[in-house]
């Protein structure tokens, strides 16, 4: 399915980044991790990088221009626990700055995949704080956060609602070269940082938690983002798929008043 391919992946030392990687590889792709830890899985190349840090994300997009890579999935991501800058910075702006940076130097055709979550329901009415972040930099994030009220709450999912958004927007920006974008929005994932949302969802996780049969797990999701890589998907352009167990479908008919 990925044969003769070269993909990028982010966030590929634990979780659906890792799980990705593993299948990526399976499906016949080279692929090239991003990480701010070490990988426990063998990959073709690997490039250490703490995404908060701009000056060395400048240095990965150089390095990996030379690539000419035929897929990027932005898999790399913070919870909700971590600090709203923290957040901010690599669940939006530094994945829109590594993809906009390296989308001249992908191959005609490629894919770009954003991880979203189940959180980016809502974005619609959002898009007045989406609009005031495109073109955000690391150093602009503090000064958003304070006039935008992106609160510890609120941070985590002001990103995947705005990476939602970002991906709807760009389903025909780079068309003339075939280059698609789509996301996946995960519910509830068993990885190292599930704690971290259910501490931070609180009473919502419990509810999920009993509506739910079980948390998913990376090997539910994996498949879904190698199949957006993949040429079998090059008709679904700026799509936003649910992978959550059937929680959308649930939110969506209930609010309706089908359940």
């Amino acid at each position: 399915m990925l044969e003769n391919k070269t993909i990028i992946i982010t966030g590929v030392s634990s979780g659906i980044g890792q799980e990705t990687a593993l299948q990526a590889k399976a499906a016949g792709a080279k692929v090239i991790g991003v990480d701010r830890n070490a990988p426990s899985i063998e990959l073709d190349a690997f490039h250490q990088v703490d995404l908060t840090d701009e000056a060395a994300l400048d240095a990965l997009i150089e390095e990996l221009k030379s690539v000419k890579a035929d897929g990027l999935a932005n898999i790399a991501g913070v919870p909700p626990t971590a600090p709203k800058e923290v957040v901010v910075t690599v669940n939006l702006v530094a994945l829109q700055k590594l993809t906009l940076g390296l989308v001249d130097s992908l191959k005609d055709g490629a894919s770009i995949v954003n991880l979203a979550s189940l959180a980016g329901l809502g974005w619609e009415g959002e898009v007045a704080r989406i609009k005031a972040a495109e073109g955000l930099t690391h150093e602009g994030v503090a000064a958003f956060c304070a006039a935008h009220d992106i609160t510890t709450e609120n941070s985590y999912f002001f990103t995947k609602q705005a990476l939602v958004a970002f991906t709807h927007e760009n389903r025909w920006t780079w068309r003339d070269r075939g280059i698609r974008m789509n996301a996946v929005s995960p519910g509830p994932v068993d990885t190292p940082i599930l704690g971290d949302f259910l501490e931070t969802l609180g009473e919502r996780a419990e509810e999920d938690a009993r509506i739910m049969d079980r948390p998913g797990t990376p090997k539910d999701i994996a498949p879904v983002v190698t199949f957006l890589l993949s040429d079998g998907s090059g008709w679904l352009r700026g799509i936003n798929i649910s992978c959550d167990g059937g929680m959308r479908a649930y939110i969506d008919a209930t609010s309706n008043g089908l359940n």
